[in-house]
């Protein structure tokens, strides 16, 4: 027998802790919820190359209180250049205040410090954090949902939240059977010493890959990527491929062709495809709703990932702790975000098709970076 509907959420459920989970499961428990979070991973501590992370994203971390430790460890910037593979600049954009005027346009800043200082903070909030561990059943009851868990234990929620990323294991489990696609390019990453001279993001057009570029991520480091075609399976991981990459990146010269020369052959290089997927249908079926990665995840040419996720998170806390019935707040709150993520993601696959074929007519990169940031000063 189902149960009444209830307008309280007491107890939610979230998996995974990353950007998303773990900025959900801190911003509920500020607001009062008891959060089970639980992950696959051992550890929720920081892995990971470098992250941009445009204003949005910083007012969201701001909203749960880890902006200034960030801020600390991170590089902050107002704007980005475009330049000739050779190192010539093209155009300089400043970044608009999306977080509003109080805060850095942009932020760089090493992904393992974000996530770092999110699980010190989950932690300290008092959510009930389970590692190794997953969900392997969903039991909706109409005013509640209960979880079976990989270790046996059965949990009773208000909510369930999938956070679990672009291969999202609860997606399927609620029967949406979107899943990510190739975009057609892949990425090399890489963290360096950052050049005294490197202020901003910059972006290398025109050479013998789609795109090379690097953002400032602390004082003394910065997060180098090279853009092209999709390689073979046996190139995906990470390793000690220095070498490789400054093979795969000779005819970048500037700033680029400086910590290309700074890489030892061993320095630790990722490669991965890019992939994007965008649920169109509705992201929730009963008590149960993915978010961030799980249901919008882009290209990241316009780094809006972690933002596009972090905003889900904090607008998710906010509208089921207001008082309105769930069955009310999760349509409602994929109508307020939908338009929003979906455009993001349009205009990242847009610039990721004009990367890959640059004699595309009327493709102007700045343009629409421009545009999407400029749109991303209205509040989330």
């Amino acid at each position: 027998m189902s149960e009444s509907p209830s307008s309280t959420v007491d107890r939610v459920l979230v998996v995974g802790g990353g950007i998303t989970g773990g900025v959900l499961s801190l911003a509920l428990a500020q607001k009062g919820v008891e959060v089970v979070l639980v992950d696959l991973r051992p550890s929720l501590g920081g892995v990971g190359h470098g992250i941009t992370l445009q204003g949005n994203a910083l007012k969201a971390f701001r909203s749960v209180g880890i902006y200034d430790q960030l801020a600390e460890r991170g590089f902050v910037f107002n704007h980005l250049r475009l330049k000739t593979a050779d190192g010539q600049v093209i155009a300089e954009i400043q970044t608009p205040p999306m977080g509003g005027p109080d805060l850095p346009g942009t932020m760089g800043a090493v992904r393992g410090d974000l996530a770092d200082i999110l699980a010190a903070e989950v932690v300290a909030a008092g959510v009930d954090v389970r590692l190794g561990t997953t969900l392997t059943a969903i039991d909706d009851h109409g005013g509640s949902v209960t979880v079976t868990l990989s270790d046996g234990t059965r949990e009773t929620v208000d909510l369930l939240v999938g956070a679990d990323g672009i291969r999202s294991k609860v997606r399927g489990m609620i029967g949406i059977t979107d899943e990510p696609e190739r975009v057609g390019m892949g990425i090399w990453r890489t963290i360096a010493k950052r050049p005294a001279e490197m202020d901003c993001s910059e972006m290398y057009y025109g050479g013998p890959k789609y795109k090379a570029g690097y953002t400032p991520i602390s004082e003394d480091l910065c997060y180098a990527f090279l853009l092209e075609e999709n390689l073979d399976p046996e190139y995906l991981g990470e390793g000690p491929r220095g070498k490789e990459l400054k093979e795969r990146s000779e005819g970048y010269g500037g700033v680029w062709g400086e910590i290309r020369a700074s890489l030892a052959d061993d320095a630790i290089v990722n490669y991965q495809w890019i992939e994007a997927i965008c649920v169109e249908s509705p992201w929730f079926r009963g008590r149960t709703i993915i978010i961030g990665d799980a249901a919008h995840a882009c290209p990241p040419l316009i780094a809006q990932g972690a933002a596009m996720c972090a905003e889900d998170a904090v607008i998710l806390a906010e509208m089921v702790t207001g008082g309105d019935k769930v069955e009310d707040v999760l349509p409602a709150f994929m109508e307020r975000r939908f338009p929003r993520v979906k455009m993001v993601l349009d205009n990242s696959l847009t610039l990721a098709d004009w990367e890959i074929h640059p004699d595309t007519p009327g493709a102007d990169p700045g343009r629409i970076m421009g545009q999407t940031l400029h749109a991303l000063v209205e509040p989330a």
